[in-house]
Parts: C-alpha cells; structure tokens; sequence
C-alpha cells in the first residue's frame, strides 16, 4: 500500500464481482481521478473497513479526501461530489 503521501484522493472498498464497484471505478477513470482500490474480498482488513466507514455491508464504499463517503453511488453522484470537493470542474 502506498503511504499517506502517495495515497489517492479517493479509496474504493469493493469487489472484483460487484457491478457497482466497476461502474464507480469506469466513472473515476473517465473523470480522471487516481483512487486506491481496496478489495474486500483479498486485502486484509479491507472489508471490515468498508463496514467501520460506511456501517454498512453494502459496496463499493467510495471514501473521500474531506472524510466523507458514499455507498453505492452512481456516476453522477461521484460527479457532484468531486465538483464540489474541486477535483473536478463541472
């Protein structure tokens, strides 16, 4: 894993299986945004940080550089949010 230092804006938490997981990490890459990608289902420790974020067992869990997440957003979703965040004019 990279340190804090090299570490992407936005974290993941999902799985190679999840639809939703591919489509948030489709829309990150269309908007050109690096995001560390955390799979539940082979990083240690990845799935119960999902849950500890999100209190949830839903995924993807996309994390934020403010702190703040969403659980199963859509493209759109990501969208506003990095706008907002200015990681991304609209």
């Amino acid at each position: 894993m990279a340190d804090a230092a090299e570490q992407s804006t936005v974290q993941v938490y999902g799985a190679d299986w999840c639809g939703d997981c591919t489509r948030a990490k489709a829309a990150l890459k269309r908007f050109g945004i690096s995001y560390d990608w955390h799979d539940i289902e082979h990083e240690e420790g990845a799935s119960a940080r999902a849950q500890e974020i999100s209190g949830q067992q839903h995924i993807p869990v996309v994390l934020y550089s403010d702190g703040s997440f969403m659980v199963e957003p859509s493209a759109t979703d990501i969208q506003q949010k990095l706008v907002e965040l200015g990681e991304l004019s609209r």
